[in-house]
């Protein structure tokens, strides 16, 4: 699955234990497991017990498991009609699919909207293509290569998001333009991550952090020091010599980043990242990483692939249309701007 590489850097406070008058104690445990979604999860929380804890990260890879292939526009699986079905079948037939993949198409087609057309998950020709030119490159950098303005138009004229239709009686999803291809990416990680986060917050976790390849869902504040919790944003510029950017605080809030500077490739001297403006069809050149903070992972996930791709004064104009999001812009001077209550997040 196309999907951002997200670049946050989680730290952890050193916790000790919790004990309060007619409490049980509470210990801070982690975890932390690959391969879903292509990337790594870690999960750190309070529990009684490391059993409770461990039933907490079970519940946690069930679910993004679940997700995982779901949404999955690569693979097939036994029994599974997914992402990867329904583009198989564009132009053919509706495929009859689980409801997390009409809640997913749903929600995105609503961040469709709000985003001005920004995030399009229909955009999935135009970026196969990209997708196919950036592995050859990375495979073969002496031989890497753009594809045509012409190949790109060609691929663009089948993105009408308005082609996918969704029967919600019958549980169906159909792709009208037989050329059509799905690209969930920019907010299937981001969206599942959320999900997960709800169900685990049901099963009995109240204090933990939840980082699925760099998606940050914080579930309530720390509930050692009562604050809330201290994540790090990736500084872009690797030779700096400071990993770390900023710290942010989260409390019940999703931080999500979107950047430039690991999923590239280069092409006579020149980087080319995997974040695609829908309105040139080339990689977004405004800035090197833009990070989201607001209560819904699906939601900042969206927000940080879109914002990525618009001019800094539309960008905040979107920002400030949506309550309780705020966001950083870093530019590829390193020149950062911020939302107008971003700043009161950071750690000082």
């Amino acid at each position: 699955m196309i999907k951002k590489i997200i670049s946050i850097i989680l730290l952890i406070l050193i916790l000790i234990s919790l004990t309060a008058c007619g409490e049980k104690e509470l210990t801070r445990y982690e975890s932390e497991f690959i391969m879903l979604f292509d990337t790594a999860t870690r999960i750190v929380g309070f529990a009684e017990s490391k059993e409770e804890f461990t039933e907490y990260s079970q519940i946690i890879y069930d679910n993004l498991k679940e997700y995982h292939q779901l949404y999955d526009i690569y693979n097939d699986y036994e029994g599974i009609n997914n992402i990867k079905t329904i583009n198989d079948n564009a132009g053919i037939k509706p495929v009859k699919v689980d409801k997390r993949i009409i809640d997913l198409l749903k929600f995105s087609k609503d961040l469709y909207g709000k985003t001005n057309g920004q995030t399009n998950i229909a955009f999935g020709a135009v970026l196969k293509i990209w997708h196919e030119y950036r592995t050859l490159g990375i495979e073969d950098p002496d031989n890497a290569a753009l594809p045509s303005e012409e190949e790109l138009g060609n691929a663009s004229a089948h993105t009408n998001i308005e082609d996918i239709i969704i029967d919600e009686e019958l549980s169906t999803v159909f792709l009208k333009d037989p050329m059509m291809s799905l690209d969930v990416g920019a907010v299937a990680k981001g969206y599942a991550t959320e999900q997960v986060s709800k169900t685990v917050r049901d099963s009995g976790m109240t204090s933990g952090l939840l980082s699925v390849g760099g998606n940050i869902r914080a579930i309530n504040n720390n509930v050692n020091t009562k604050e809330p919790w201290n994540v790090g944003i990736q500084n872009p510029d690797s030779g700096a010599g400071q990993s770390v950017l900023e710290i942010v605080k989260l409390d019940d809030k999703s931080l999500v980043t979107s950047g430039d500077y690991e999923r590239y490739y280069t092409v006579n001297g020149e980087k080319y990242n995997h974040i695609v403006d829908p309105d040139t069809l080339f990689p977004s050149k405004y800035f090197t990483s833009v990070s989201i903070i607001c209560e819904d992972s699906g939601i900042a996930d969206a927000l940080s692939t879109a914002v990525f791709s618009m001019p800094f004064e539309e960008g905040l104009e979107l920002i400030n249309s949506i309550p309780e999001t705020e966001a950083m812009w870093i530019y590829g001077d390193r020149t950062v701007k911020y939302s107008d209550n971003f700043e009161s997040f950071i750690k000082k």
